[in-house]
Protein backbone atom coordinates (compact mmCIF):
# COMPACT_ATOMS: atom_id res chain seq x y z
CA UNK A 1 0.00 0.00 0.00
CA UNK A 2 2.90 2.68 0.60
CA UNK A 3 6.03 0.91 -1.32
CA UNK A 4 8.82 -0.46 -0.58
CA UNK A 5 7.28 -1.97 3.07
CA UNK A 6 7.86 1.62 4.62
CA UNK A 7 5.59 2.77 7.41
CA UNK A 8 4.22 5.98 6.54
CA UNK A 9 3.77 8.95 9.66
CA UNK A 10 1.34 11.72 10.17
CA UNK A 11 2.16 14.41 11.74
CA UNK A 12 -0.25 16.37 13.98
CA UNK A 13 0.78 19.95 14.86
CA UNK A 14 -1.17 23.34 15.80
CA UNK A 15 -1.27 25.70 18.82
CA UNK A 16 -1.95 24.69 22.04
CA UNK A 17 -6.06 25.29 22.56
CA UNK A 18 -6.61 23.97 18.68
CA UNK A 19 -7.45 20.56 19.66
CA UNK A 20 -4.05 18.30 18.40
CA UNK A 21 -5.19 15.79 21.67
CA UNK A 22 -9.25 15.93 20.38
CA UNK A 23 -8.58 15.19 16.94
CA UNK A 24 -5.90 12.57 17.97
CA UNK A 25 -8.15 10.48 20.05
CA UNK A 26 -11.10 10.92 17.57
CA UNK A 27 -8.93 9.30 15.00
CA UNK A 28 -8.11 6.38 17.08
CA UNK A 29 -11.78 5.69 18.06
CA UNK A 30 -12.37 5.35 13.82
CA UNK A 31 -9.37 3.33 13.38
CA UNK A 32 -7.81 -0.10 13.83
CA UNK A 33 -5.21 0.34 16.68
CA UNK A 34 -3.86 -2.82 16.47
CA UNK A 35 -1.07 -1.27 13.79
CA UNK A 36 -1.00 2.09 15.31
CA UNK A 37 2.43 3.47 16.97
CA UNK A 38 2.10 7.41 19.06
CA UNK A 39 4.56 9.29 19.77
CA UNK A 40 3.14 13.03 22.01
CA UNK A 41 5.61 15.29 22.33
CA UNK A 42 5.29 17.97 25.16
CA UNK A 43 7.85 20.87 26.04
CA UNK A 44 7.19 20.27 29.34
CA UNK A 45 8.79 17.16 31.66
CA UNK A 46 4.62 16.17 32.57
CA UNK A 47 3.20 14.98 29.05
CA UNK A 48 -0.32 16.42 29.58
CA UNK A 49 -1.38 15.18 25.79
CA UNK A 50 -0.33 11.57 26.48
CA UNK A 51 -1.69 10.90 29.79
CA UNK A 52 -5.11 12.64 28.41
CA UNK A 53 -5.01 10.44 25.21
CA UNK A 54 -3.86 7.18 27.47
CA UNK A 55 -7.06 8.34 30.15
CA UNK A 56 -9.30 7.83 27.03
CA UNK A 57 -8.87 4.06 27.29
CA UNK A 58 -9.18 3.65 23.22
CA UNK A 59 -5.19 3.27 23.19
CA UNK A 60 -4.70 1.63 26.37
CA UNK A 61 -4.62 -2.34 24.85
CA UNK A 62 -4.38 -1.72 21.10
CA UNK A 63 -1.70 1.28 20.80
CA UNK A 64 1.92 1.33 21.32
CA UNK A 65 3.26 5.08 22.56
CA UNK A 66 6.26 6.88 22.94
CA UNK A 67 6.56 9.96 25.21
CA UNK A 68 8.69 13.01 24.38
CA UNK A 69 8.98 15.66 26.70
CA UNK A 70 11.34 18.47 27.92
CA UNK A 71 12.29 20.15 24.35
CA UNK A 72 10.41 19.99 21.17
CA UNK A 73 10.64 17.48 17.73
CA UNK A 74 11.50 20.48 15.85
CA UNK A 75 15.13 21.24 17.05
CA UNK A 76 16.19 20.27 20.60
CA UNK A 77 14.60 16.60 20.19
CA UNK A 78 14.70 16.38 16.57
CA UNK A 79 17.28 13.40 16.62
CA UNK A 80 15.69 11.84 19.01
CA UNK A 81 12.64 11.96 17.49
CA UNK A 82 13.79 10.65 14.32
CA UNK A 83 15.79 7.49 15.87
CA UNK A 84 12.62 6.88 17.85
CA UNK A 85 10.70 6.92 14.50
CA UNK A 86 13.02 4.80 13.16
CA UNK A 87 13.37 2.27 16.14
CA UNK A 88 9.22 1.92 15.73
CA UNK A 89 9.08 1.34 12.17
CA UNK A 90 10.70 -1.89 13.23
CA UNK A 91 8.47 -3.42 14.66
CA UNK A 92 6.56 -5.61 12.49
CA UNK A 93 3.35 -4.94 14.50
CA UNK A 94 3.26 -1.28 13.50
CA UNK A 95 1.77 -0.38 10.38
CA UNK A 96 1.56 3.37 10.47
CA UNK A 97 3.30 6.18 13.11
CA UNK A 98 1.08 9.23 14.22
CA UNK A 99 3.09 11.99 16.06
CA UNK A 100 1.05 14.77 17.94
CA UNK A 101 3.67 17.77 18.00
CA UNK A 102 4.04 19.91 20.94
CA UNK A 103 1.69 22.98 20.52
CA UNK A 104 5.18 25.17 19.93
CA UNK A 105 6.08 23.07 16.77
CA UNK A 106 7.31 24.47 13.61
CA UNK A 107 5.80 21.81 10.89
CA UNK A 108 8.67 23.12 8.24
CA UNK A 109 11.63 22.43 10.32
CA UNK A 110 9.94 18.63 11.56
CA UNK A 111 9.87 17.88 7.90
CA UNK A 112 13.67 19.08 7.17
CA UNK A 113 14.54 17.12 9.84
CA UNK A 114 13.17 14.54 7.93
CA UNK A 115 15.01 15.30 4.45
CA UNK A 116 18.22 15.51 6.68
CA UNK A 117 17.30 12.05 8.27
CA UNK A 118 16.77 10.43 4.56
CA UNK A 119 19.61 11.88 3.18
CA UNK A 120 22.02 10.13 5.73
CA UNK A 121 19.66 7.17 6.27
CA UNK A 122 19.56 5.63 2.69
CA UNK A 123 17.95 2.75 4.52
CA UNK A 124 14.81 4.44 6.28
CA UNK A 125 12.05 2.39 6.94
CA UNK A 126 9.80 5.49 7.30
CA UNK A 127 8.21 8.49 5.31
CA UNK A 128 6.59 11.67 5.75
CA UNK A 129 2.75 10.76 4.72
CA UNK A 130 1.24 14.15 6.03
CA UNK A 131 1.58 16.78 8.24
CA UNK A 132 -1.97 18.20 9.72
CA UNK A 133 -2.48 21.96 11.41
CA UNK A 134 -5.24 21.87 13.85
CA UNK A 135 -6.76 25.36 13.41
CA UNK A 136 -8.91 27.28 15.99
CA UNK A 137 -11.84 28.48 14.19
CA UNK A 138 -12.92 31.33 16.48
CA UNK A 139 -9.19 32.17 17.35
CA UNK A 140 -8.33 32.95 13.20
CA UNK A 141 -11.93 34.78 13.38
CA UNK A 142 -10.79 37.37 16.37
CA UNK A 143 -7.31 37.92 15.11
CA UNK A 144 -8.23 38.70 11.34
CA UNK A 145 -11.48 39.74 11.03
CA UNK A 146 -14.31 41.45 12.69
CA UNK A 147 -14.54 39.33 15.93
CA UNK A 148 -13.53 42.35 18.26
CA UNK A 149 -16.45 43.31 18.00
CA UNK A 150 -18.54 40.65 19.89
CA UNK A 151 -16.11 40.37 22.58
CA UNK A 152 -15.86 41.30 25.99
CA UNK A 153 -13.61 44.17 26.77
CA UNK A 154 -12.10 41.73 28.94
CA UNK A 155 -11.48 39.41 26.04
CA UNK A 156 -9.85 42.39 24.23
CA UNK A 157 -7.72 43.25 26.84
CA UNK A 158 -6.74 39.32 26.25
CA UNK A 159 -6.01 39.03 22.98
CA UNK A 160 -4.19 42.51 22.87
CA UNK A 161 -2.29 41.58 25.29
CA UNK A 162 -1.32 38.34 23.33
CA UNK A 163 2.94 37.66 22.57
CA UNK A 164 2.26 38.01 19.18
CA UNK A 165 4.94 35.61 18.42
CA UNK A 166 2.29 33.02 19.02
CA UNK A 167 0.28 34.20 16.27
CA UNK A 168 3.43 34.16 13.66
CA UNK A 169 3.75 30.55 14.54
CA UNK A 170 0.15 29.51 14.37
CA UNK A 171 0.74 31.15 10.44
CA UNK A 172 3.99 29.15 10.24
CA UNK A 173 1.75 26.39 11.21
CA UNK A 174 -0.99 27.09 8.63
CA UNK A 175 1.57 27.94 6.24
CA UNK A 176 3.50 24.58 6.03
CA UNK A 177 0.81 21.69 5.99
CA UNK A 178 -1.04 19.54 3.17
CA UNK A 179 -4.40 19.03 5.61
CA UNK A 180 -6.01 22.04 7.49
CA UNK A 181 -8.29 20.80 9.69
CA UNK A 182 -10.51 23.80 11.27
CA UNK A 183 -11.96 22.92 14.64
CA UNK A 184 -14.65 24.18 16.78
CA UNK A 185 -16.73 25.37 14.14
CA UNK A 186 -19.52 25.28 16.19
CA UNK A 187 -18.80 28.42 17.94
CA UNK A 188 -19.11 30.06 14.97
CA UNK A 189 -22.25 30.65 11.99
CA UNK A 190 -21.73 29.27 8.56
CA UNK A 191 -21.10 32.69 6.98
CA UNK A 192 -18.20 33.66 9.49
CA UNK A 193 -16.97 29.83 8.43
CA UNK A 194 -16.66 31.07 5.03
CA UNK A 195 -14.90 34.04 6.33
CA UNK A 196 -12.34 31.96 8.26
CA UNK A 197 -11.77 29.87 5.32
CA UNK A 198 -10.93 32.64 2.69
CA UNK A 199 -8.96 34.23 5.64
CA UNK A 200 -6.95 30.97 6.17
CA UNK A 201 -6.72 30.65 1.87
CA UNK A 202 -4.86 34.16 2.32
CA UNK A 203 -1.84 31.98 3.63
CA UNK A 204 -1.95 28.45 2.14
CA UNK A 205 -3.49 28.42 -1.17
CA UNK A 206 -3.39 24.36 -2.00
CA UNK A 207 -3.87 22.45 1.36
CA UNK A 208 -7.35 20.67 2.08
CA UNK A 209 -9.16 22.30 4.50
CA UNK A 210 -11.93 20.20 6.45
CA UNK A 211 -13.96 21.58 9.04
CA UNK A 212 -15.07 19.71 12.27
CA UNK A 213 -16.14 20.08 15.78
CA UNK A 214 -14.40 18.48 18.74
CA UNK A 215 -12.25 16.74 16.17
CA UNK A 216 -14.49 14.62 14.94
CA UNK A 217 -13.10 14.17 11.26
CA UNK A 218 -13.24 11.23 8.54
CA UNK A 219 -10.25 9.43 9.24
CA UNK A 220 -9.89 8.45 5.41
CA UNK A 221 -9.35 12.15 4.98
CA UNK A 222 -6.50 12.24 6.89
CA UNK A 223 -4.51 8.99 6.24
CA UNK A 224 -6.29 8.40 2.60
CA UNK A 225 -6.04 11.32 1.11
CA UNK A 226 -3.02 13.27 -1.01
CA UNK A 227 0.46 12.36 0.27
CA UNK A 228 2.53 14.98 1.73
CA UNK A 229 4.80 16.41 -0.97
CA UNK A 230 7.34 19.01 0.35
CA UNK A 231 7.92 21.20 -2.72
CA UNK A 232 4.46 21.52 -3.43
CA UNK A 233 3.49 21.69 0.38
CA UNK A 234 6.47 24.69 0.21
CA UNK A 235 5.50 26.52 -2.78
CA UNK A 236 1.69 26.39 -1.52
CA UNK A 237 1.93 29.48 0.78
CA UNK A 238 1.26 33.09 -0.53
CA UNK A 239 4.57 34.19 1.46
CA UNK A 240 6.67 31.46 -1.16
CA UNK A 241 4.71 32.74 -4.13
CA UNK A 242 5.70 35.95 -3.43
CA UNK A 243 9.17 35.37 -3.40
CA UNK A 244 9.21 33.48 -6.52
CA UNK A 245 7.44 36.26 -8.48
CA UNK A 246 9.87 38.54 -6.92
CA UNK A 247 13.22 35.96 -8.33
CA UNK A 248 11.40 35.71 -11.64
CA UNK A 249 11.11 39.79 -11.84
CA UNK A 250 7.18 40.01 -11.85
CA UNK A 251 5.68 42.63 -11.05
CA UNK A 252 2.70 42.37 -8.06
CA UNK A 253 -0.34 41.27 -8.76
CA UNK A 254 -3.71 40.58 -7.52
CA UNK A 255 -4.44 36.69 -7.46
CA UNK A 256 -7.90 34.54 -7.25
CA UNK A 257 -7.89 35.83 -3.85
CA UNK A 258 -8.43 39.27 -3.93
CA UNK A 259 -4.36 39.41 -2.81
CA UNK A 260 -1.37 41.24 -3.76
CA UNK A 261 1.88 41.11 -3.16
CA UNK A 262 5.34 42.35 -3.35
CA UNK A 263 9.11 42.33 -1.82
CA UNK A 264 10.80 44.86 -0.46
CA UNK A 265 14.30 45.00 -0.29
CA UNK A 266 17.14 47.70 0.16
CA UNK A 267 20.37 46.29 1.77
CA UNK A 268 20.84 50.12 3.91
CA UNK A 269 19.70 49.31 7.36
CA UNK A 270 16.65 50.74 9.39
CA UNK A 271 17.01 53.11 12.02
CA UNK A 272 15.55 51.04 14.74
CA UNK A 273 13.57 54.17 16.20
CA UNK A 274 11.66 54.81 12.94
CA UNK A 275 11.23 51.45 11.52
CA UNK A 276 9.44 50.92 15.59
CA UNK A 277 7.00 54.18 15.15
CA UNK A 278 6.33 52.72 11.73
CA UNK A 279 5.21 49.50 13.05
CA UNK A 280 3.55 50.82 16.32
CA UNK A 281 1.72 53.69 14.69
CA UNK A 282 1.26 53.79 11.18
CA UNK A 283 1.43 50.84 9.97
CA UNK A 284 -1.30 50.13 6.73
CA UNK A 285 -3.94 48.11 7.63
CA UNK A 286 -4.76 46.47 4.45
CA UNK A 287 -1.72 44.19 5.30
CA UNK A 288 -2.37 41.03 6.64
CA UNK A 289 0.71 39.20 6.59
CA UNK A 290 4.39 40.38 6.57
CA UNK A 291 7.73 38.64 7.33
CA UNK A 292 11.47 38.85 6.41
CA UNK A 293 14.83 39.36 7.66
CA UNK A 294 16.33 43.13 8.57
CA UNK A 295 19.08 45.14 9.89
CA UNK A 296 19.62 47.87 12.43
CA UNK A 297 21.91 50.75 12.00
CA UNK A 298 22.74 50.57 15.91
CA UNK A 299 23.41 46.54 15.54
CA UNK A 300 25.69 44.55 12.01
CA UNK A 301 25.75 41.58 14.12
CA UNK A 302 22.84 40.06 14.21
CA UNK A 303 20.03 39.11 11.70
CA UNK A 304 16.69 40.28 12.73
CA UNK A 305 13.31 38.24 11.99
CA UNK A 306 9.99 40.83 11.25
CA UNK A 307 7.05 39.35 11.23
CA UNK A 308 3.35 40.19 11.19
CA UNK A 309 0.07 38.59 10.91
CA UNK A 310 -3.30 40.35 11.77
CA UNK A 311 -3.18 42.74 14.78
CA UNK A 312 0.30 41.42 16.03
CA UNK A 313 3.71 42.48 14.54
CA UNK A 314 7.12 41.60 16.44
CA UNK A 315 11.04 41.59 15.99
CA UNK A 316 13.76 39.26 17.28
CA UNK A 317 16.93 37.99 16.76
CA UNK A 318 17.35 35.10 14.89
CA UNK A 319 21.25 34.74 14.12
CA UNK A 320 24.52 36.45 12.72
CA UNK A 321 25.62 37.64 9.34
CA UNK A 322 27.54 36.28 7.87
CA UNK A 323 29.61 39.03 7.31
CA UNK A 324 30.01 39.57 11.36
CA UNK A 325 31.64 36.38 11.68
CA UNK A 326 35.42 36.21 12.13
CA UNK A 327 37.53 35.79 8.96
CA UNK A 328 37.94 32.16 9.34
CA UNK A 329 34.77 31.36 10.15
CA UNK A 330 33.37 33.46 7.20
CA UNK A 331 35.64 32.01 4.92
CA UNK A 332 34.13 27.87 6.05
CA UNK A 333 30.55 29.60 5.95
CA UNK A 334 31.29 30.63 2.31
CA UNK A 335 32.98 27.75 1.05
CA UNK A 336 29.97 25.46 2.24
CA UNK A 337 27.81 27.59 0.97
CA UNK A 338 29.05 29.68 -2.35
CA UNK A 339 25.85 31.04 -3.11
CA UNK A 340 26.19 33.50 -0.17
CA UNK A 341 28.29 35.69 -2.82
CA UNK A 342 25.87 36.53 -5.60
CA UNK A 343 24.37 38.88 -3.71
CA UNK A 344 27.40 39.89 -1.76
CA UNK A 345 28.33 43.46 -1.11
CA UNK A 346 31.24 45.17 -1.25
CA UNK A 347 30.12 47.23 1.76
CA UNK A 348 27.68 45.28 4.35
CA UNK A 349 28.33 41.72 2.97
CA UNK A 350 25.47 39.81 3.59
CA UNK A 351 23.43 42.32 5.45
CA UNK A 352 19.78 43.28 4.00
CA UNK A 353 16.48 43.96 4.61
CA UNK A 354 14.53 41.64 2.44
CA UNK A 355 10.58 41.66 3.35
CA UNK A 356 7.23 40.02 1.97
CA UNK A 357 4.45 42.39 2.17
CA UNK A 358 0.46 40.70 1.58
CA UNK A 359 -2.37 42.36 1.99
CA UNK A 360 -5.75 43.67 -0.21
CA UNK A 361 -4.90 46.41 -2.77
CA UNK A 362 -1.59 47.22 -0.56
CA UNK A 363 0.23 50.54 -2.21
CA UNK A 364 3.55 49.23 -3.10
CA UNK A 365 4.64 52.26 -3.78
CA UNK A 366 3.66 54.06 -0.61
CA UNK A 367 5.18 51.45 1.71
CA UNK A 368 8.01 51.67 0.13
CA UNK A 369 8.64 55.11 0.12
CA UNK A 370 7.42 54.46 4.27
CA UNK A 371 10.34 52.14 4.50
CA UNK A 372 12.70 53.77 2.94
CA UNK A 373 12.00 56.94 4.91
CA UNK A 374 12.89 54.38 7.80
CA UNK A 375 16.31 54.01 6.84
CA UNK A 376 19.42 55.51 8.40
CA UNK A 377 20.70 58.62 7.35
CA UNK A 378 23.87 57.92 8.57
CA UNK A 379 25.69 54.34 8.67
CA UNK A 380 27.75 53.63 11.15
CA UNK A 381 31.47 51.87 10.05
CA UNK A 382 30.58 48.37 9.82
CA UNK A 383 33.20 45.52 10.47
Amino acid sequence: MFGNNKKPVTIITGYLGSGKTTLLNELLKNEDNSGIALIVNDMGSINIDASLIKNNNVTEADSKMIELTNGCICCTLQEAFMNQIEELSKDKNVKKIIVEASGISNPASIADGFLMYKDTHQKSNVYLDSIVTVVDADRIYTEFLDGLNEKSEQEISEIEDEDPDILNLVMDQIEFCNIVVLNKCDLLPPDKIEEVKNTIRNFQREAEIIECVSGKVDSDKIFSGDKFDYDEVMNSSAMQQALARESKMEESCVDEYGLNSFVYENIRPFDRELFSNFIENEYPEDIVRAKGYIWFADDDIHVQLFEQAGRNASVSEVSNWVAAFEEEERQKVIEAYPDIMDEWDEVYGDRMNQIVFIGKEIDKDAITDRLDDCLAEKVEEVE
